[in-house]
């Protein structure tokens, strides 16, 4: 008797050409109407509604996988997965079948054991790629290699078209306009849809450990607000009004707060109109929280514990392992850093929220920056960028922003000309983003007054005046710390890959 390990050496193969797919698929065809035409002498036709699965993959290699070479167990399993590697030799064929989380086990397909009409079968009609169910002993063949000896097997699904190569690396074109077969073939794939699953669920349960409430807030508005982006418009036909994907639930939230829920988040999906590149996607999954009687402090620590709590529960431990291999340490208390001071320091400056536009302008044009806009600190974040970002690699707060770039912010307790807010960096790119919450409704109405005044000037980013809110904040809302993350985004700092990586089925023309 002889075998083959479960992931055998071969030779790389180049992709098939699109005739060579063709050829394969009228082959496979062909295959699936002989199987629906002897339905009945082989169990069910190509795609029979179930097959008596007793056991799975995972759970078979977590109870035998010790045993030892050349050993039987009397103990017979059904179960069932997809064909990625097959040997039709004589009297004994070898397959290996994977679970949907990357788990094979070897099936051994004998003339002692099936008979000649099922052997003959077996290669006849079995193809990469199929659904297989097989019923037979666990043993380990005589290489060590855990096994099925098969006694009874069914098609499950009968795949028309062909695998790709699973011994070259595919592209990330295919890997992301096809991320069924990328689930197939890649380990990295598969981890990442585990690791965010694993991410979300850690985030709800450090929250449901501090007492917070998780609600659903509207996807559908007929005012965006809450963020500083250009929204996606629609119409709706019951209503006959415009109305807009929601660039971020923040405005909904603060409702909640003032009508009681202290603590409070949501993780959802927004939407933004604007470009997608390595760290931005069009549509995006968002968590924000609301803590009353917290403040951008208190908030930061809630965040630093959310992202480490995750790490930990993904990677067991605060270092995390990129997919390049890289080590990265989440752990520890992160760097809080003024964002005026870093800047100034980066750049040899002395710069002030009361500096003039006019002296930024001229540093922007000596580093040859384009920024036309009008008010101050657009050009104090984007100099900022310029200097100090690039060079922030360990998790940091960046502290105290201009007061105008941020209309739903606290100004600062004791200092004046900036607001209560950070940005989370990690790696390089923003993480997160968090606040002392502006609460005083006359104030907030002056901000979205101004707001409204730049959007009538052509800002397509600027926030509309929203009286609904407005007139939640005039009820009382608790001075309170706010803070907002993108899903995809943790998910890159602790995976170390690019945002469509992360995504599971992201946006492609």
């Amino acid at each position: 008797m002889s075998d083959t390990n479960t992931t055998p050496a071969q030779p790389t193969e180049p992709e098939l050409t699109e005739d060579e797919i063709s050829e394969q698929k009228a082959v496979r065809l062909a295959k699936r109407e002989r199987l629906n035409a002897a339905a009945t002498s082989l169990g069910g036709g190509a795609y029979p509604v179930s097959v008596p699965v007793t056991d799975t993959i995972p759970a078979v290699r977590a109870r035998f996988g010790d045993l030892e070479a050349d050993t039987t167990t009397g103990v017979v399993v059904g179960l069932a997965g997809r064909v990625v590697f097959l040997r039709n030799t004589g009297k004994l064929c070898f397959a290996s079948l994977q679970s949907g989380d990357g788990s094979r086990i070897q099936a051994m397909v004998s003339l002692g054991e099936v008979g000649e009409e099922s052997l003959a079968e077996w290669k006849a009609l079995v193809d990469l790629g199929d659904h297989v169910f097989v019923s037979g002993e666990v043993i380990s063949s005589r290489r060590g290699e855990l096994s099925i000896m098969v006694k009874e097997w069914q098609i499950a699904a009968k795949a028309v078209l062909p695998l790709p190569n699973l011994h070259s690396e595919l592209n990330e074109e295919t890997r992301v306009r096809s991320r069924y077969l990328d689930l197939i073939a890649r380990e990295q794939a598969r981890f990442n849809v585990i690791a965010r699953s694993k991410t979300v669920a850690s985030l709800r349960a450090t929250f449901t450990a501090l007492d917070f409430i998780e609600i659903e807030t509207p996807m559908l508005q007929t005012m965006h607000g809450g963020a500083s982006a250009r929204p996606f418009k629609t119409h709706s036909n019951a209503f006959d009004t415009e109305l807009f994907l929601r660039i971020a639930p923040e405005l909904f939230l603060k409702r909640a707060v003032v009508g009681g829920i202290d603590r409070v988040y949501e993780i959802n999906r927004n939407f933004r109109n604007e470009g997608a590149d390595s760290t931005h996607s069009p549509e995006f999954a968002m968590l924000e929280a609301y803590e009353a009687y917290g403040d951008y402090n208190s908030i930061a620590d809630l965040t630093q514990k959310l992202i480490q709590d995750a790490a930990e529960t993904v990677s067991g431990s605060h270092v995390v392992t990129w997919a390049d291999g890289t080590k990265f340490d989440l752990g520890g208390e992160w760097d809080r850093i003024s964002m005026y001071d870093s800047l100034n320091e980066a750049a040899g400056t002395s710069f002030t929220p009361e500096t003039p536009i006019a002296e930024l302008k001229a540093l922007a044009e000596r580093e040859e920056l384009e920024i036309d806009h009008p008010i101050h600190g657009k050009y104090v974040e984007e100099l900022w960028e310029h200097f100090v970002k690039g060079n922030l690699v360990r998790p940091t707060f960046v502290m105290d922003f201009p007061v105008d770039t941020s209309p739903l912010v606290r100004g600062h307790r004791s200092i004046p000309g900036v607001v209560e807010k950070w940005d989370l960096y990690i790696r390089g790119f923003e993480l997160a983003t968090g606040y002392s919450e502006l609460v005083d409704p006359v104030i907030q109405r002056e901000r979205f007054v101004e707001q409204a005044r730049l959007a009538a000037g052509g800002d397509p980013e600027a926030m509309r005046l929203d009286e609904e809110f407005l007139r939640a904040l005039e009820h009382g809302m608790p001075p309170t710390g706010g803070m907002g993350m993108g899903i995809d985004r943790l998910l890159m700092a602790l995976t170390g890959l690019g945002i469509r990586e992360t995504i599971l089925f992201p946006l492609v023309k």
